[in-house]
């Protein structure tokens, strides 16, 4: 191990510049391993028909075969904000391209002030350097043979509220100019103005911008939307595909009024939609149709907008319009908002440790071992789970057939009728 004059060097194992390439390979080569299992189940299949002299059901099966559809699907990785300058950005997406992403999803915030785009503090960058970086991951695609790479451009700007730096204006109107005149500023007089202090000249007069303790500059209250439109319409127009609209809340009216401002200029312009985890999907809809009941004029007196989230209300006609609205929402923002593609980020996550909680509170509390059985394994050998035989899905089928093949009747095969657990669930 590596260590410097001060001690141990610190772990980079888990800093996204490798985790996220990483993860990219071992997604494929598990992909690719359900892939080998599902034909070997089936080669498996044809054999014992053949064997059995079934000809329909191997012919069946040999269709299956030659008719089998891949477990690979294609990959957008996030690669935030670059992490760090231009350079660093066609590096690492160097990384991902070669770990066999076929999208490359960026944001315009600033790399080293990177928040998490439900959050708040954060700060973008000028659109010069946002189309750096795209065009950053454009020559990384191409340099790696790729001239159909996917670039996905998304936009902080309408929770952004910060920027690091006032970019240079080239000439009049340019957009560095208009980056600035959303700058949140003060008309003072010269007379006003302080030692070493950066003004700007806005219709002849002289502007002191809003600037924090930290030297991040403030934009002005309402310039939001009129931010996200001017990112959007440049990114675009500078090599990006997609692209991917941060909001405050999963509301179709407020993204699709954004698109459309946006389609004035790139009529064809698609839009990728987080559907986050990071919303209260509950309370956002039940506040929703609660507003268009006020506005339609129906009696909202039964309920309380601001404690919707409640179970009293969960069997109501409101939270049943709602939760209408939550099962049509792919549908409705693809029609109306001009959304291609929904992902949904971290529903794994979320669903892991609901179900571990639940298992954790049965199988140590009352239920015991059934709080397993009965919410987890009955439900996989009855829904035809794969993952309930654990061992074949680590492949130990396909150990057995290789040793058959490599060791004929020498071979100690795991699947052994008598000991093999796994053969319970065959029925």
């Amino acid at each position: 191990a590596l260590r410097s004059e001060f001690g141990p060097l610190p772990d980079q194992s888990m800093h996204e510049k490798t985790s996220v390439p990483a993860l990219i390979e071992e997604i494929y080569t598990f992909l690719r391993q359900a892939d080998a299992k599902e034909l070997n189940d089936l080669f498996r299949a044809l054999k014992k028909a053949q064997e059995a002299g079934d000809t329909a059901k191997a012919a069946e099966i040999t269709a299956q075969i030659d008719g089998f559809q891949t477990h690979v699907v294609p990959i957008i990785a996030d690669i935030d904000a670059g992490f760090g300058n231009e350079e660093a950005t066609y590096l690492l997406a160097k990384k991902m391209i070669e770990a066999g992403a076929c999208a490359l999803q960026i944001e315009n915030q600033v790399s080293d002030a990177k928040q998490c785009g439900h959050q708040a503090g954060k700060v973008t960058v000028p659109h010069e350097d946002f189309i750096a970086k795209i065009h950053a991951l454009r020559y990384a695609f191409l340099e790696m043979g790729l001239d159909d790479g996917i670039i996905v451009a998304r936009t902080d700007s309408e929770g952004a509220d910060l920027t690091q730096k006032i970019p240079v204006v080239k000439e009049p109107g340019d957009i560095a100019s208009q980056y600035i005149s959303y700058l949140d500023t003060t008309e003072i007089d010269i007379s006003e103005a302080q030692e070493d202090e950066i003004l700007i000249k806005r219709d002849g007069k002289l502007h002191r911008p809003k600037r924090l303790a930290s030297g991040l500059y403030q934009f002005r209250e309402g310039t939001q939307i009129d931010r996200v439109v001017l990112d959007c319409v440049t990114s675009l127009q500078n090599g990006a595909d997609l692209l991917w609209i941060e909001t405050a809340t999963p509301n179709v009216a407020e993204i699709a009024h954004m698109v459309n401002r946006v389609r004035e200029t790139v009529p064809n312009a698609k839009l990728v939609y987080n559907n986050s985890p990071s919303f209260n999907w509950t309370l956002n809809f039940r506040q929703q149709a609660y507003d268009r009941w006020v506005a339609e004029g129906k009696d909202v007196s039964a309920y309380d907008r601001a404690k919707l989230m409640s179970a009293e209300y969960d069997e109501t006609e409101l939270a049943a319009e709602a939760d209408e609205k939550v099962r049509t929402f792919q549908a409705d923002a693809a029609r109306e908002a001009g959304v291609f593609h929904h992902l949904i980020t971290l529903p794994t996550y979320h669903t892991a440790a609901l179900s571990t909680h639940e298992l954790a509170q049965g199988y140590f509390g009352s239920e015991g071992m059934l709080a397993y059985v009965a919410g987890v394994q009955r439900k996989e050998i009855r829904g035809t789970i794969a993952c309930v035989k654990h061992q074949a899905m680590a492949g130990s089928d396909i150990g057995d057939d290789h040793k058959e093949i490599f060791a004929g009747d020498n071979a100690l095969k795991a699947g052994d009728d008598a000991k093999n657990t796994m053969n319970q669930f065959s029925a």
